[in-house]
Formats: C-alpha cells, structure tokens, sequence
C-alpha cells in the first residue's frame, strides 16, 4: 500500500469510489432522492470546490488503484474517509486517519493546533471510529444521509510532544 496526497488530477477516481462505497455502506438508509442528493453533492465537481477550499486530502493505492481516500477540512474535520469494498480489512482506512492526522498536526502548516477532530461518522462506519478514540457528541442525525457527530480530544503530549 502506498499513500500519497491527492491532486486535483485523482478527483475522478476518488469520486467513483466515493458512490461505490456510498451505495455499498450509506445510502441503504436514505430515500434515493436523499442518495441523489447526498452524491450530487460529493461529485466531481463539489470535490473540486472542495480542494479549491483547502480540503487535504490523501490517497491510498494498492497495485496502483485508488483503494481509499481521506479529506480533511480546515485540519480538524474529516471530511470523507472511503475505502473500497474489495480492500477492506487491510488497515487501510487506519493508515489514511493516521496519515491525515499526522499532516493536520504538522507544525509547518501553521500555529498550534487544537489538538480536537470532529467527524459525521456515517452508522457504518461508527465502530471504526470508536476504536480510533472519537465519542458521540450527540445522537444520530437524520440528513440526506444518517450520521453522528463524534470528537476526538488529543492529549496534549501528542499534539505538541516535547
């Protein structure tokens, strides 16, 4: 596995796996006009705004496919965070959260940061980010798509270690 940072150039890429994985883990519980909704709004397009903004984002690659994505927005809130059915259980959406923390913590990127991350982690995928230390911050929101607010507070040697 290989992850790199993403250029406008794999936003095609990272928009089908986005409706790949939506289909297969989202969108079961939305009305297909909330699902037209929800991928109308994470197209091509809305993901060029998106980079346009200053969203990070990184890929990973398996045998040179794109296997998953991460998107972070303003260093603190992950965005999207989508693996590919047929590579899951390899790590690879670890190493992307790992990746993607890592990069919004540098300190070159700015001053301090916060040391707090934010996600609307779909129910699918609320275990995953359990285990990763976030908490729910409130009970499940009904959207165009299902989703709960969760918080990760890092401890203050992680952001800033001596």
């Amino acid at each position: 596995m290989h992850i790199r940072a993403l250029t406008p150039e794999d936003i095609p890429a990272c928009a089908a796996l986005l409706r790949r994985a939506a289909q297969d883990f989202i969108l079961h519980e939305s009305t297909p006009e909330d699902g037209a909704a929800f991928l109308a709004g994470q197209a091509e397009e809305a993901m060029r705004g998106f980079f346009g903004k200053g969203f990070a984002y990184h890929g990973a690659e398996v045998d040179g496919v794109l296997a998953g994505f991460i998107a972070v927005r303003e260093r603190s809130h992950v965005y999207s965070l989508y693996v590919d059915r047929q590579f899951h259980r390899r790590g690879i959406a670890r190493r992307l959260w790992e990746t993607a923390r890592d990069a919004a913590l540098d300190k070159a990127l700015g001053p301090g940061h916060p040391g707090a991350f934010t996600v609307n982690a779909s129910n699918h995928a609320l275990s995953f980010y359990a285990a990763l230390g976030f908490v729910p911050t409130a009970p499940t929101q009904e959207g165009i798509v299902r989703y709960n607010p969760m918080r990760l507070v890092l401890t203050p040697s992680f952001v800033d270690p001596a």
